[in-house]
């Protein structure tokens, strides 16, 4: 039986937020009308969302959008996932309290490369219209951006919370991040967007998108926007550069166990954004953390059993969920650690950067010194520590890292 306007608009308003109640009902209002269009015509809405491939792999806080774009496919609507070739050159300042670093188009090319097959994961290949920003970005000439710059005022740029705040203590705020909002405004113009979804931070960058449709005689789309996905640290927002994210394509173990380390507090914000629960088990959960008639840690395992679920499958989370409990409660080993074979004496800092176990011999020390290394289940202190190949050791790098060293003679 197909689902009522009403019963659709409560499916894809839920969880939006603008942090203005008026803005919230003029565009669940609008979405009501172009709904009702699509209803009468037969033809999709066109609902896209941009990512930038800033990190070469995608994490849970762009599922987040990715979600809401599979509910209006599930609807029946065209989902356009836009790789941002291009607006990746600036990254947007929309939460950033400096400029981000300049990436190469090179760097951004590799990047790329695995954004479409892991965005299939969450969307239907057969409704999503996969396109790369660079397509039309990067034939404007100087006078199309006259132009589009023509439609704003630095007054409205400098009234965003982190411009008005880098402003008022003299910290930089480049000409180019200006830039990033026109870049996504022209998206939608270019896709003819009927909705576009993002971050509630990210509302200025998608209104700037209403404004340039009207300025190019289309009809403004709707916008979108839901609360960023908090980090591990339990913060700031989920980000590869940060250090804070669980990446969808990282192991079941590690997903986890990431999952398994989140603060208390963060737990209500995960079970809105990236679970597939409904609203009355949500709020049954909540209630019984609070009420402590259901601990934490319990909550916690069926969050990390879901997410794991979710882009592993069932066998792979209750196998996530055993070693979990083995390693981290029993405080036992793991069946299925990776093995090195020592043939001569090595600096520890350096072993733990050549076999991957920190990203560089920096973090290694860093570690150390925070006594986040064992060895054979010894606090190792010293960073100038050198393994010898001996016999058998087990070596284990924070939480979840562990690699067990052979001498030659195994």
């Amino acid at each position: 039986m197909a689902q009522s306007i009403d019963e659709q608009l409560d499916i894809l308003m839920r969880g939006v937020e603008y942090g203005d109640d008026q803005l919230y009902e003029h565009m669940r209002d609008e979405l009501r009308k172009r709904l009702l269009t699509a209803n009468q015509t037969g033809e999709p809405l066109r609902v896209y969302c941009g990512y930038d491939p800033t990190a070469p792999d995608l994490h849970l806080g762009h599922t987040v959008s990715m979600r809401k774009l599979r509910h209006f496919q599930d609807l029946g609507h065209q989902a356009i996932f836009v790789i941002g070739t291009y607006t990746a050159l600036i990254g947007d300042p929309s939460d950033r309290d400096k400029a981000r670093p300049l990436l190469s188009q090179e760097q951004i090319n590799k990047n790329t490369r695995t954004y479409t097959e892991q965005a299939f994961q969450i969307l239907d290949p057969d409704r999503t219209e996969i396109r790369y920003n660079g397509e039309w970005l990067g034939r404007l000439a100087f006078g199309d951006l006259i132009n589009l710059a023509s439609n704003f005022t630095v007054q409205q740029f400098l009234a965003r919370e982190k411009f008005s705040e880098r402003y008022e203590t003299g910290d930089p705020i480049w000409l180019h991040e200006f830039f990033y909002a026109l870049m996504q405004g022209y998206d939608a113009v270019v896709l003819e967007a009927d909705v576009q979804l993002g971050t509630t931070e990210q509302l200025f960058n998608i209104m700037a998108g209403r404004k340039l449709q009207e300025a190019f005689d289309l009809t403004p789309q709707v916008a979108i926007t839901m609360p960023i996905l908090v980090g591990t640290d339990g913060h700031i927002r989920m980000s590869q550069s940060i250090g804070n994210y669980i990446g969808i394509n990282e192991s079941p173990a590690s997903m986890y166990g990431k999952v398994m380390s989140l603060p208390d507090e963060v737990m209500e914000n995960y079970f809105n954004l990236v679970t597939r629960w409904p609203p009355a088990k949500i709020a049954d959960l909540m209630h019984k953390l609070h009420t402590g008639t259901i601990h934490p840690m319990a909550c916690k395992k069926m969050l990390a059993w879901e997410i794991t679920d979710i882009f592993h499958g069932q066998e792979a989370a209750d196998a996530a969920a055993k070693h979990f409990a083995r390693v981290h409660q029993q405080r036992e080993l793991p069946q299925d650690m990776p093995t090195h074979t020592l043939h001569e004496p090595v600096k520890l800092v350096d072993l733990m950067a050549e076999q991957e176990l920190t990203s560089s011999k920096s973090q290694a020390r860093r570690l150390i010194r925070q006594h986040g290394v064992r060895l054979d289940g010894e606090v190792v202190e010293d960073i100038h520590t050198v393994i010898s190949p001996n016999q058998t050791q087990v070596l284990r790098v924070g939480k979840r890292r562990f690699l067990k060293l052979l001498s030659p003679s195994h």
